[in-house]
């Protein structure tokens, strides 16, 4: 972090907002899944193609992209309420039973008859006996063709727009797969301005008209990259600088994996907190991570300084967590908030 911010008292405030905060709550709306993890050992080969075969000892499944979000802002201890929709299959009534495990309410989820629930399906191996930490093998996507029907999107709006008056923040989840478009967006945006609310946006780069207005927008680095080299810009900063004009963000937050976090504001420096992880193992779910941590210090007001250093801190915190089990947690996010602090008690020394 930049040497003209005090870290100390940084780290401090997020302490003492993690130790009181109270149940205040989250209106959450966004796309989700079913996050599936199959675990085994990849000892052979195929004896038909040069492809490994995985023996699966085991199986986890977790609710994902707005629904992991949902997990982490309760394991936080706030309040959830959770605007979205799921199929009518074995794989949407998992995910509201596994956040009904959790104390989330299932009243804002819409179950969407003869539709298939998104489900992305990972597996793991590593050679038995011989590598303690398994790696990716594949990913395979199954879920809808269709977009949901205009009905059903506005009823998931109508819902979340009902919240908002009693709610600290607003977080839009977008994967494209249509709860969210540009109109319902804005009036959610628009709505959250009227009652005074910081709205956090993890926007798909196809559609970022439709965070337009949110006090904080979440890409990848990559990402960004690849919307500066479109615009011809090869300054980051200065990529980072139009994107914020163009679509009246307060700030944009750049997830660089192990490289840390990089806040971009309009007519301030950007702000570098560099990765503290000392085992980064894996990646999924940063953006989550980050959302969750923008809302629970943004919606408990704190600065934007604030929330990204606590949005670094729970994405070390993903880094280095076990596959499938990566949401952030209270706990977890406690104890590394205490370990930076030491970290930085004794480079003080």
């Amino acid at each position: 972090m930049d040497d003209d911010i005090d870290r100390a008292s940084v780290l401090s405030r997020l302490s003492d907002m993690l130790d009181s905060m109270g149940e205040s709550k989250v209106t959450l709306i966004g796309d989700v899944m079913l996050d599936r993890f199959h675990h085994g050992y990849a000892n052979n080969l195929d004896s038909t193609a040069p492809v490994p075969v995985l023996k699966i000892m085991r199986t986890e499944e977790t609710p994902g992209a707005a629904a992991h979000i949902a997990l982490g802002l309760r394991s936080l201890g706030m309040q959830v309420s959770l605007h979205c929709c799921v199929g009518d299959d074995r794989e949407g009534r998992t995910i509201v039973t596994k956040l009904s495990e959790h104390g989330i309410s299932s009243d804002g989820i819409q179950t969407v008859p003869e539709r298939s629930t998104l489900t992305k399906i990972r597996f793991y191996g590593s050679r038995e006996s011989l590598l303690e930490e398994s790696q990716i093998l594949l990913q395979a996507d199954r879920g809808p063709r269709d977009m949901i029907s205009d009905d059903i999107r506005q009823t998931v709006a109508q819902g979340a727009m009902s919240q908002i008056s009693n709610s600290c923040a607003v977080v839009l989840s977008d994967y494209d797969k249509g709860v969210l478009d540009t109109d319902t967006s804005l009036m959610l945006i628009a709505a959250a301005k009227r009652a005074a609310l910081p709205v956090i946006a993890d926007p798909k780069l196809t559609g970022l008209d439709r965070s337009a207005g949110a006090d904080v927008a979440l890409f990848e680095n990559r990402g960004l990259n690849l919307l500066a080299r479109r615009q011809g810009i090869t300054d980051q900063a200065k990529a980072a600088e139009d994107l914020i004009s163009r679509y009246g963000w307060q700030a944009l937050l750049v997830l660089r994996g192990t490289e840390g976090v990089t806040l971009y504001r309009a007519n301030e420096e950007p702000l570098h907190i560099p990765c503290m992880s000392p085992s980064a193992v894996q990646q999924i779910g940063l953006h989550d991570a980050a959302a969750t941590a923008l809302a629970a210090a943004l919606g408990n007001g704190l600065t934007m300084i604030d929330a990204a250093t606590l949005a670094a801190a729970a994405c070390d915190c993903i880094l280095a967590a076990e596959a499938s089990r990566e949401f952030v947690d209270k706990e977890t996010l406690r104890l590394w908030i205490d370990e930076l602090s030491w970290q930085l008690r004794i480079s003080d020394r």
